[in-house]
């Protein structure tokens, strides 16, 4: 068969616009990514984290090529709080933050053709490489070959979360989320909200859970439904389509039985996340920051 790109409009989706002169700074500040690091046309995934190190909400950022700006590619349901919880912080900076109203599109597999990428704000997701291309603002008369059922089921067996589906709001750590896997936290920006519960345990390797794509023979019961090892609890269910999905497990417990809802579960890690459940957490040398 030729090779497909299968494109989706993603409705769960909504487009904010940061701007103003102070826009990177202040957002520099605030999220796990660095923001300084961004030129025109390239995205960073981040998140918004609570003084504790917990996840409240995450987000692709993009540089708009064509305007003074940041887009902010983020949940619809946490749009609204979202914006609001970043302006809390503004005080005098000289940054405006609304919603645009632009469409959110997600394209994989086969290359989209050149008219496709040069008609929307288009980046590379930048978690891994097969995830494809997001496309912000693409034309309305867009061909569609796929749903975001469709696009649902290809980031499962990427093993990539998607935040309001996966994580806990004031519960979920970022490294749980494999954010520090996936290029969502930088470890040389500065400060952050969060960001010295994080270091801590980036440098410590206490990571005892993480995010794990698995497997069923049967279609997947309801997010939250236990997982059991030995009649032991050791994780739960998170998100899932058919008979793939991702669950938070003690990393110990992989290589034990799983049961869900009475069904085995196989875990299916992507090679990115293998090692980091060898060992904990981050490999790295570095010493612990003071």
């Amino acid at each position: 068969m030729p090779p497909i790109t299968h494109v989706a409009l993603l409705e769960n989706r909504t487009v904010l616009k940061l701007s103003g002169a102070d826009r990177v700074k202040f957002l520099q500040g605030l999220v796990t990514a660095d923001i300084a690091a961004l030129t025109p046309g390239t995205a960073a995934w981040s998140a918004c984290l609570t003084p504790q190190g917990r996840w409240q909400a995450d987000f692709f950022i993009v540089a708009d090529p064509d305007d003074t700006c940041l887009l902010l590619d983020c949940a619809t349901e946490q749009a609204e709080a979202l914006r609001k919880q970043l302006l809390r912080f503004r005080l005098r900076s000289d940054v405006q933050l609304e919603p645009t109203g632009m469409r959110v599109l997600a394209a994989w597999g086969e290359r989209p053709e050149a008219a496709l990428l040069e008609n929307a704000i288009t980046f590379a997701d930048p978690r891994v490489e097969a995830a494809g291309w997001r496309l912000l603002d693409a034309p309305p008369e867009t061909t569609l070959t796929a749903t975001e059922q469709d696009y649902n089921l290809h980031r499962l067996v990427l093993g990539l979360p998607d935040g309001v589906q996966d994580c806990e709001v004031g519960r979920t750590l970022v490294a749980e989320a494999n954010m520090d896997l996936l290029g969502g936290v930088s470890w040389t920006k500065g400060c952050y909200m969060g960001q010295e519960v994080t270091a801590r345990m980036h440098y410590r390797t206490l990571v005892k859970r993480r995010l794990v794509p698995v497997a069923s023979t049967a279609p997947l019961p309801a997010p939250g439904t236990p997982i059991l090892a030995d009649d032991v609890e050791v994780g739960t269910l998170r998100s899932s389509q058919d008979h793939v999905g991702l669950a938070l497990l003690k990393t110990a417990a992989l290589e034990k039985t799983l049961l869900c809802d009475g069904h085995k579960l196989v875990p299916r890690p992507p090679a990115w996340l293998t090692a980091a459940l060898e060992t904990p957490s981050s490999t790295s040398e570095n010493p612990e920051p003071s």
